[in-house]
């Protein structure tokens, strides 16, 4: 079973039956959406707070937490709360304020970057360590369970070798290891990227990223020989690691996170339900026994979900798909050519007329319809979309015209031949846009007779009961088999509630006639107490408490790149052992060229010019060095520097003066005790003085 990953030693892990939970973690921009993802599956859904989450327009009501976690909690699943972006000082109590605010409404978790939070009177609430916290190493990652953290996001970056080894450096029952395993791509180490806030102020790591990393440029090498014109070569593919699901259980991931808290209802919903049915297979075949081997899994919630519709990853926007460095380092893992959807090949352009496009479909099964959005590439490689006002089908099967809701002159180099793609199915839309799942939680009935009447009892799949007891006169049946099949039939009518029979057991020996409202009043009143008892057993989890004394932290010295933004925050890293500390890049004392992204991906490598791949090539290998580049996008240059020790890429340039100017009123606030960083290891001073 695990004989792919040699460091991973299963036979050591002493671990309780809740570390092989699996949780599918899915995202919501708002209150409606999270209820979607929880009706589609989703075993925990992240959603932004008031404030301080990391997609700063993003944000929702303490009410509205309260709707979602009302809702979730009724099936076990879970409410995180993002406050995953870095404070200034005059912040902290907003935020303390707010941690508390979304405890009391009901939410179970709080993603945390800034250390400043573990310094302050947070409720007994769960922290997990986001994704911007940087979790590359089995030091990193031990370090932050040490000190409270339940559940650490790893860094996408992260080949199923690493992953193992952090696995197996941790105590799994103490710390869940979370993923991405779909969605956008930021091509940064998460924390790591600093050009948002060098040329607009806009700080990433404020939750107000300007994405850079999606703009077209002019690539250069050393000698100032153009490489590229006007590529996005710092637009990633987006994450899908559908296929590697398997593997990451086995690697130790046990939390599945989608990216995507700025995406619609069509995406989560289709997203969730495409990963809920992976992962309940995978369930399902560790259940049956099929390899002996396996250790056992589970989910993290109740019930189970079906769907009026096949989910289908291709169907919601994309940028096309990469398991990014999964299973190791790969060259087609760009967007180069567009950052935007270019959506699936459908056929082919016969003819262009003055006001529509005929079309020559690859499939005779496939239709178009009105609203539809389609779109093909220049002769430059551009994508140009075009919005279909009314399709036709034509005489021939397989052959449409199209008329585009925008002018036929704006098509620029649209012809006979050119291949076109469809981002945007609206039959598709429609169903989604409708009831589209039922999430349902199995139970057991049981009917009896008592001395005055009859008691129902319903127990549900995770051990909750609700019972009630109807007065009432007993009267023989006239056809004992008949109606004990109309008892059943009466008794499993669950309609819209969260659940449904697995099996309903009536005491065929006393054959009672009972009319159907007195079951529908003893259905709904066991009900009712059932729903009690789950309300009154669900437990939120635990705050996890950090060990004594006070872990060390794996460096003692860091720089403008841990984003230390405030006292608070100093004070949680000099606690740990830390002596120099630097202040975080939005704090601009970093005036000079400095790395404003590092990134595992190299635009060498993706272009065939990494000294590594011409190493043992005849003719090649000493020619080609890992010399700077240089990246232009109008007025904006930065340089390309090349880490090949670590295989890293840095992106040099520095603070604009127009930036700095802008953002200095701000960070003049008044602070009750000033940060103190230093550049240097500060000198004892010796007892006598």
């Amino acid at each position: 079973m695990h004989s792919t990953l040699e460091v991973a030693s299963w036979d050591n892990c002493e671990m309780s039956l809740l570390s092989h939970q699996l949780e599918l973690l899915s995202p919501a921009r708002d209150a409606d959406i999270g209820i979607e993802a929880i009706n589609h599956g989703a075993d925990a859904v992240y959603i932004g707070g008031p404030g301080f989450g990391a997609r700063a327009s993003a944000g929702n009501s303490v009410q509205d937490i309260e709707r979602l976690a009302r809702h979730a909690h009724q099936f076990n699943s879970k409410i995180f709360i993002t406050l995953n972006t870095i404070l200034r000082d005059d912040e902290l109590e907003g935020a303390r304020q707010m941690a508390w605010d979304v405890y009391h409404a009901g939410a179970d978790v709080l993603i945390v970057q800034d250390m400043a939070l573990l310094e302050m009177d947070l409720p007994p609430i769960q922290l997990h360590a986001s994704t911007q916290t940087d979790i590359r190493t089995v030091e990193k990652a031990k370090f932050l369970s040490d000190v409270g953290f339940s559940q650490i996001v790893l860094a996408r970056e992260l080949t199923l070798r690493q992953i193992a080894e952090i696995y197996a450096g941790i105590d799994a029952d103490r710390t869940k290891i979370e993923f991405f395993i779909h969605g956008a791509l930021c091509v940064a180490y998460s924390g790591q990227c600093f050009i948002s806030h060098a040329h607009t102020g806009r700080s990433a790591n404020r939750g107000d990223c300007s994405q850079a990393c999606r703009l077209p440029y002019e690539v250069k090498d050393a000698q100032g020989r153009i490489v590229a014109h006007d590529k996005h070569v710092l637009s990633m593919k987006d994450n899908n690691q559908s296929g590697n699901l398997e593997s990451l259980i086995n690697a130790g991931v046990r939390s599945f996170k989608i990216e995507g808290r700025y995406k619609d209802m069509q995406y989560v919903k289709n997203i969730t339900a495409h990963y809920r049915k992976l992962l309940d297979e995978i369930i399902e075949k560790r259940e049956s026994g099929a390899d002996p081997d396996a250790f056992p899994l589970s989910r993290a919630s109740s019930g189970r979900t079906t769907f009026t519709f096949t989910p289908d990853p291709n169907q919601n926007f994309n940028r096309e798909f990469t398991d990014y460095f999964v299973n190791d380092r790969k060259i087609d893992i760009g967007a180069f050519d567009t950052p935007k959807n270019p959506g699936q090949a459908i056929g082919w352009v016969t003819a262009v007329g003055e006001k529509s496009v005929d079309l020559e479909l690859s499939s005779k099964a496939t239709i178009l319809h009105n609203g539809d959005g389609l779109c093909y590439h220049t002769l430059h490689k551009e994508l140009v979309g075009m919005q279909i006002n009314r399709a036709e089908p034509l005489q021939k099967i397989g052959h449409w015209r199209v008329f585009p809701k925008d002018p036929m002159e704006g098509f620029k180099d649209l012809r006979k031949g050119v291949e076109v793609n469809r981002n945007r199915d609206m039959d598709w839309v429609r169903v989604l846009e409708k009831k589209s799942s039922d999430r349902r939680i199995g139970l057991w009935a049981q009917l009896a007779p008592t001395h005055a009447g009859f008691a129902l009892t319903l127990t549900d799949e995770d051990g909750f009961s609700g019972s009630f007891e109807l007065v009432a006169h007993k009267e023989s049946a006239q056809d004992a088999t008949k109606n004990i099949a109309s008892l059943k039939t009466q008794l499993g009518r669950f309609g819209s509630t969260h659940f449904e029979a697995i099996d309903i057991a009536v005491d065929e020996a006393a054959p009672w006639f009972i009319p159907a409202s007195q079951l529908n009043h003893l259905r709904r009143e066991a009900l009712a107490r059932l729903e009690a008892a789950r309300l009154a057993g669900y437990q939120r989890p635990q705050r996890m408490q950090p060990v004594e004394p006070p872990a060390i932290y794996p460096e003692d010295t860091l720089t403008y790149l841990a984003n230390v933004f405030n006292q608070k925050a100093h004070d949680f890293y000099a606690k740990h052992g830390v002596k120099v500390i630097g202040a975080a890049y939005e704090s601009q004392e970093e005036e000079g060229e400095v790395s404003l992204m590092i990134t595992k991906h190299c635009v060498r490598w993706s272009m065939s010019l990494c000294p590594k791949q011409a190493k043992g090539v005849t003719g090649v290998q000493g020619t080609v060095k890992a010399e700077p580049m240089q990246l232009i996008n109008g007025k904006e240059k930065l340089t390309l520097r090349f880490d090949c020790k670590p295989c890293e890429m840095h992106v040099v340039g520095k603070l604009k003066t127009q930036v700095k100017n802008q953002l200095a009123k701000e960070l003049a606030l008044p602070a009750e005790t000033p940060l103190k960083f230093y550049r240097t290891r500060p000198v004892k001073q010796s007892a006598e003085a």
